[in-house]
């Protein structure tokens, strides 16, 4: 779909400050379409020199803000994206909060259940290709469950990648009448000033592990923007954890 094609809606963006989630605002913009962006400090949110008015930039700690204020930031959205990782410092990985990510796509949820949109809100959760999707049973090889179950235990922001998308599978579900969800799942992030050709596939088609392919930062970004907007690419990837590569 052309960008001149697509649905006009509001997207609220936590993380948006965040590598990936700075260029999904910006992929967003471009498109016509309005957008909340959700940071922690608008010191480090340079945002995109497009028409201010189609953006609002909200200054809170997404995950110790109220029940009220959370209800204000999803109020009248029609998708909400998470661009939410942990800092890779000592502190980012191991301290608090260690459930950033499910915590605050638990409360975004909740906060969309109880408003009852009169269609369902369009939620895309950035997550990682190292985090199988549990509903297909993808296959893994004994040495890289092995490495996964490792990291499921000593690395708590793999963890919180697991539980979050858990949340959406098993919680959320597939039957929910105010929101729906699609998981996506990028390989090693990369940077590119770009976007180039990529492929989407419903699970690995590599090892995370041990074969990892790339994935650039503003390929992922599109994507999602193109999930928000797209029907019919929604319509293709609800419900489901697709896995993005560059092409090569």
């Amino acid at each position: 779909m052309a960008k001149d094609e697509w649905t006009a809606m509001t997207t609220l963006v936590v993380g948006a400050s965040g590598a990936t989630g700075r260029l999904l605002v910006e992929q967003l913009l471009q498109s016509g379409q309005q957008v909340r962006a959700v940071v922690r400090s608008s010191s480090r949110f340079n945002a995109p020199d497009l028409s201010r008015e189609q953006l609002t930039v909200i200054k809170a700690s997404i995950h110790d803000a109220s029940d009220a204020d959370i209800s204000r930031m999803v109020d009248g959205c029609d998708a909400i994206a998470s661009c939410l990782g942990h800092n890779l410092t000592f502190k980012g990985l191991f301290g608090h909060p260690r459930q950033l990510v499910t915590d605050v796509t638990r409360r975004l949820c909740e906060a969309v259940n109880l408003s009852e949109p009169a269609t369902p809100v369009r939620f895309v959760l950035m997550n990682t290709a190292g985090n199988s999707n549990r509903d297909l049973n993808e296959p893994m090889s004994r040495a890289q469950r092995c490495v996964i179950g490792l990291l499921r235990y000593g690395l708590p922001p793999h963890r919180d990648n697991e539980r979050a998308a858990d949340y959406l599978r098993t919680v959320v579900g597939q039957q929910n009448t105010a929101v729906e969800w699609v998981i996506v799942r990028p390989d090693t992030l990369t940077d590119a000033t770009a976007t180039t050709n990529y492929e989407t596939d419903a699970s690995p088609t590599r090892s995370a592990i041990f074969d990892p392919g790339k994935t650039s930062r503003i390929n992922t970004a599109h994507f999602m923007a193109q999930l928000i907007a797209d029907d019919n690419l929604w319509a293709k990837w609800r419900g489901q954890m697709p896995v993005v590569y560059n092409a090569e």
